[in-house]
């Protein structure tokens, strides 16, 4: 009797560990299945979950580059439509200052170019202090450089940005009225903002390929990320059908146990 007691309690032992496995086995493949991670916890796989955190940090300080990078070039085309403005008013300038060379211009013919001359030098003036991106001033000398933290750490490239100010351009004393100017002036402002566009020309095609280098680094951080983290969605299925069978592997284990100890009990009553 006690040797058929102690077959019962080892068999029981052993199925109870079987089904503690089987059950285990398919609550991982459900929930793999239902979230579409091979890794759901630490405990899936220590260190690819690591490895996979560092990769994500790194990818998003791409991404966050890359939108930085974006937005200053937002900044800088903004800046380069008022500098084109400020260029065509400089156009005209120089345009009435050439008028106002001629001599058969009266002293009254001279103030009422100088009346125009007056209001284009106050659109730039305009220009210069109202042009804002986010709310911040750009063109008046207030934003000396632009730090585009474009890098996947907060690094990236200082942008130079102008001042286009009447004084900075020199010509806040530009007057033809007493018929001794100097157009060189407005030849020097011309000059002045037109190597301001170019150099942010330069940057704007920087930033092009600062976002172009960074959307390559995050797509193929995200695949490596991709290929730790990820399910292989055959493989997980295949897994799960394998774990079903042995559920019902388990189930018909079962069924025998309970057969067996019927049957010892029988035996018993019989003895």
């Amino acid at each position: 009797m006690v040797n058929i007691t102690n077959c019962a309690n080892t068999e029981r032992r052993l199925f109870m560990a079987i089904s503690s496995i089987s059950n285990q086995n398919l609550r991982r493949n459900y929930q793999s299945l239902s979230s579409g991670k091979r890794i759901n916890k630490a405990a899936d796989d220590a260190a690819a979950l690591a490895i996979a955190q560092k990769l994500l940090s790194q990818k998003n300080g791409y991404d966050s580059g890359y939108r930085n990078a974006g937005t200053s070039k937002d900044m800088l085309n903004v800046a380069d439509g008022a500098l084109s403005s400020i260029t065509d008013n400089l156009q005209r300038i120089r345009e009435l200052g050439v008028q106002a060379s001629n001599f058969m211009y009266t002293a009254s013919d001279r103030g009422a170019i100088q009346a125009e001359i007056d209001q284009l030098k106050q659109s730039i003036s305009d220009t210069a202090s109202q042009t804002q991106f986010n709310k911040m001033n750009i063109l008046d000398g207030s934003m000396s450089s632009s730090h585009v933290a474009a890098g996947p750490n907060g690094g990236g490239l200082e942008i130079h940005m102008p001042n286009s100010a009447l004084e900075a351009l020199g010509i806040a004393d530009f007057d033809v009225t007493s018929g001794d100017f100097d157009l060189s002036v407005i030849d020097d402002a011309i000059d002045k903002v037109s190597s301001q566009r170019s150099s942010m020309g330069a940057s704007s095609n920087r930033l092009d390929s600062v976002m172009a280098y960074n959307a390559n680094a995050s797509y193929h951080l995200t695949a490596s990320q991709s290929r730790l983290e990820d399910l292989d969605y055959p493989k997980a299925v295949s897994d799960l059908k394998k774990n079903q069978l042995l559920e019902t592997f388990q189930v018909m284990m079962r069924r025998k146990h309970l057969e067996n100890e019927n049957g010892r009990v029988m035996q018993l009553y019989r003895s």
